[in-house]
């Protein structure tokens, strides 16, 4: 059957009422301000910028010392020039100029998420050594692993980290909004999230990892290797006089270095420490802080195995149904 055109006469009509929502729920639409940081843009600054990191295994093949400067050089700057500008967007709105865009106002912004674009790229060397610890982790962690080359190119995890760290050199230079967008990019695409204010040291591993939840007020040291399904999250959330949440507290745990926290494990609360040296067992609930060299599991529970069950089959169910009608 085909569509019936006149139909469309009622769109008019739909579309008034959804402007005038525009107006009585103002909060959720961005309408005669600047503009707000582009979603589409900070994805392509994040893949170029794992290209970067990575040359060689992703978009471009054929590359070797000949003529991987000039392709970096030109990532380089088409970085630059899109994060100068996304940044000072973001920059505008957390300072809340956003009645008006002012052209002397924007140079400001401009000129300062230059400044920090710069100062984000000067650390990019530095933070490819990092990653090179990750990845060796994660072979060093996984029996399953072949190669390095098969942890940049298919693990979740190490996805998830790399875009954390990124988002997290740029919370650190005070990046408003934009750091959220790429963890919450890598969490849309690994099911990791990881919040990027949370500090976390060299030679960090998450096997397999969906999942995986990281606070951000978390810390976490060296050498730390979690599993599918942690959490590692806040307790409670503290409320002023008038009963709104108290921001910028420690709420989450800290991990100390060389700590193996199981699947499905739950860490919680900003006093809780796991000390050094220590393995959190599976399915463990955890509000407590543990000495260093700890070993925290559940009890053992008791599992019931029985061969050829059959109460346990379906049609002697409905057998055993009847039966008990017929003695009625």
């Amino acid at each position: 059957m085909a569509s019936d055109f006149r139909l469309k006469e009622k769109l008019p009509e739909i579309t008034n009422r959804l402007v005038e929502t525009y107006r009585t729920h103002g909060s959720t639409s961005h309408l005669g301000h600047c503009p707000l940081p582009n979603y589409e843009a900070v994805i392509q600054a994040t893949e170029w910028m794992k290209e970067i990191l990575f040359p060689g295994y992703r978009r471009r093949d054929g590359l070797h010392m000949g003529n991987v400067v000039y392709y970096v050089g030109d990532l380089m700057d088409k970085l630059h020039d899109l994060l100068t500008q996304q940044i000072a967007r973001a920059l505008r709105h957390e300072a809340n100029h956003t009645a008006e865009c002012d052209p002397m106002r924007l140079a400001d912004f401009e000129a300062l998420g230059q400044a920090k674009t710069l100062a984000f790229l000067e650390q990019l060397p530095e933070l490819r050594k990092i990653l090179a610890l990750d990845v060796q982790a994660a072979y060093d962690g996984d029996p399953a692993c072949k190669s390095l080359d098969e942890v940049i190119l298919c693990y979740p995890g190490f996805e998830a980290v790399t875009v954390y760290r990124l988002a997290h050199l740029l919370h650190e230079l005070e990046v408003p909004l934009i750091p959220r967008m790429m963890t919450e990019w890598a969490h849309s695409r690994t099911g990791i999230d990881i919040h990027p204010g949370a500090k976390i040291g060299t030679y960090f591993f998450i096997d397999h990892g969906t999942g995986v939840v990281i606070g951000e007020t978390c810390e976490i040291g060296h050498h730390v290797k979690l599993y599918q399904g942690v959490t590692l999250g806040a307790l409670s959330f503290s409320t002023d006089s008038e009963g709104r949440l108290v921001r910028g507290t420690k709420r989450h745990p800290t991990i100390e270095d060389r700590v193996v926290i199981y699947a499905n494990a739950t860490v919680l609360g900003g006093r809780t420490v796991v000390g050094h040296d220590s393995v959190i067992g599976s399915s463990v609930w955890l509000t407590r802080s543990v000495p260093p060299h700890s070993t925290v599991l559940l009890e053992r529970p008791n599992l019931r195995i029985r061969e050829k069950c059959e109460e346990l089959r379906p049609e002697n169910s409905l057998a055993n149904g009847k039966a008990t009608q017929d003695a009625a």
